[in-house]
């Protein structure tokens, strides 16, 4: 009896034990995970419009990380994509001066300079909903402007209710035929918004002229923390 007591109390410890060491190993798989970037996968898209315009969009991911500044109100996505537009047709126009976007409701960041254009981007909004029915609501009527560079890093400073269009690419439509515009991994930076964040990318083709158009795709919204 004392042997298999002894065996009894032996075998408790051993799995004891074992119960302790995958609570340590669990513990520090989720520390690690706190800390670890979000991977976020968007799913294609396409519009076509009246006017002969069809826009696409594929391979659209962002990769959500904290902010380097570390303050708890900061954030970063690194934003991929690629967009492509079959215009059947537009007038041949020549590029001249911005007339710089007039950011009223559903302007949506465009603005017309001689020709027609190609413009990809992101909505992003501190504390507000990117829903369809927020944004043909007029959510843009407080919209500011914030331009990017291809490829460089952009800084938005957001409060809550905040919600700015961010330009990330770009082209000139020229005459009839297909364009496409892409960018990998560019940075969009958040700060000052302490809440939830969201962010929604958008693409915009203007076809200027006496058949002036506006066909614009709009993304699947997601999460920014």
């Amino acid at each position: 009896m004392r042997e298999n007591r002894t065996s009894g109390l032996r075998r408790a410890a051993r799995i004891a034990s074992a119960g302790a060491a995958v609570s340590v190993a669990f513990g520090l798989m989720s520390t690690g995970a706190a800390n670890a970037d979000t991977f976020v996968p968007l799913p294609d898209g396409s519009k076509s419009s009246p006017a002969g315009v069809t826009i696409t969009r594929n391979g659209e991911h962002a990769t959500i990380s904290a902010s380097m500044s570390a303050n708890g109100a900061g954030r970063t996505a690194w934003v991929s994509g690629r967009v492509f537009a079959d215009v059947a047709n537009t007038p041949e126009g020549t590029a001249g001066p911005w007339n710089g976007a007039a950011n009223g409701p559903g302007t949506n960041n465009s603005s017309t300079h001689g020709t027609s254009r190609l413009t990809t981007g992101y909505i992003v909004g501190c504390q507000v909903s990117l829903a369809d029915n927020s944004i043909s609501a007029g959510v843009s009527g407080g919209v500011s402007l914030s331009g990017g560079s291809l490829g460089g890093s952009i800084g938005l400073n957001l409060g809550p209710g905040d919600v700015k269009f961010v330009a990330i690419n770009g082209k000139d439509i020229l005459k009839a035929g297909n364009y496409s515009v892409e960018y990998q991994d560019t940075p969009i930076e958040i700060q000052g918004c302490a809440g939830y964040a969201q962010a929604r990318a958008f693409t915009v083709v203007e076809i200027i002229g006496d058949n002036y158009s506006k066909t614009t795709l709009y993304g699947q919204p997601f999460s920014l923390g």
